[in-house]
């Protein structure tokens, strides 16, 4: 499993025109999955997220969650996160779940950090959607659930 984090002032995605999910100040998750992933990866990756301390104190330093914020969460599907650019000029996706996988790891994975109390708003798995953020920072962070390399 793999995200791309960025702390966000706001973010939305858009489908067919339409908004599916919007946030104010929390954070942007990008998330892949990958074959193999399990409910462990899930919430690993859950806790890390909601418990990383990459908000500013009142000293400017990086020293609060986002539970300790009260931000939200928008979560979106990206099955190119698993693309592989290392040959050839058009990225292999084989590393990335089946459709029939990775959905119910995604639906499953927004269930745990709703647990956490945390407002998580989503894209819609497997559409063409538009994703507009106000990055702040810029803070942006890539997680694995995996050792990898």
């Amino acid at each position: 499993m793999r995200i791309v984090l960025q702390r966000v002032k706001e973010a939305s995605v858009t489908v067919n025109n339409e908004c599916t999910g919007a946030v104010g100040h929390g954070l942007l998750l990008l998330v892949g999955f990958t074959q193999g992933d399990t409910e462990e990866d899930l919430r690993y990756l859950a806790d890390k997220v909601v418990n990383l301390r990459i908000f500013e104190d009142e000293t400017g330093k990086m020293n609060h969650s986002l539970l300790d914020v009260g931000g939200s969460i928008l979560s979106v599907s990206q099955f190119t996160l698993y693309g592989d650019c290392r040959k050839g000029r058009r990225p292999n996706f084989m590393d990335a779940a089946k459709p029939d996988l990775a959905e119910p790891l995604y639906r499953r994975f927004n269930e745990i950090l709703r647990e956490y109390g945390v407002k998580v708003e989503t894209g819609i798995f497997g559409a063409m959607m538009e994703v507009s953020l106000v990055n702040d920072g810029p803070v942006t962070l890539l997680l694995e659930s995996k050792k990898t390399g």
